[in-house]
């Protein structure tokens, strides 16, 4: 017996959902994916902790996202720089001068935007990872 507003399957015997629907619940999942990493915006003050060759440090950065640019500040060890880099979609990179060397990271920003965990490269001469947190708004 035919079931109303189903499709009925030969190759599996099954009557199944019409590919409309299907097709409709597919997309709005993607859409709500892809709408969750592009309104993230990294703007804010971000606690780090980074592991390098067996020492940590703890920066600041104070980030301001306009589109997939990014600016900010880098305040740890090395003192303060200034930084630039990139956001897109869920990755960040960021550069800054530190002494001398080109300071490189690159990370994965959280579904929820809360953290960015990644690698950083000290010009080469050194590399570790990290994970950044976003500092309560005050």
């Amino acid at each position: 017996m035919p079931m109303l507003g189903r499709l009925y399957c030969p190759a599996c015997g099954w009557y199944c959902a019409g590919m409309k629907k299907v097709f409709a619940t597919f997309a709005a999942i993607l859409f709500s994916a892809a709408f969750a990493f592009a309104a993230t915006n990294l703007s804010g003050t971000w606690n780090a902790k980074v592991e390098v060759g067996g020492q940590g440090g703890s920066p600041t950065f104070v980030l301001k996202q306009d589109g997939e640019n990014l600016t900010g500040t880098y305040s740890g060890a090395f003192g303060e720089a200034p930084l630039k880099g990139t956001v897109k979609e869920n990755k960040a990179t960021w550069d800054f001068e530190a002494s001398g060397a080109k300071i490189h990271y690159a990370g994965t920003i959280s579904s929820d935007g809360s953290k960015i965990e990644g690698t950083v490269d000290y010009g080469g001469q050194a590399d570790g990872t990290f994970t950044a947190t976003r500092a309560p708004a005050k």
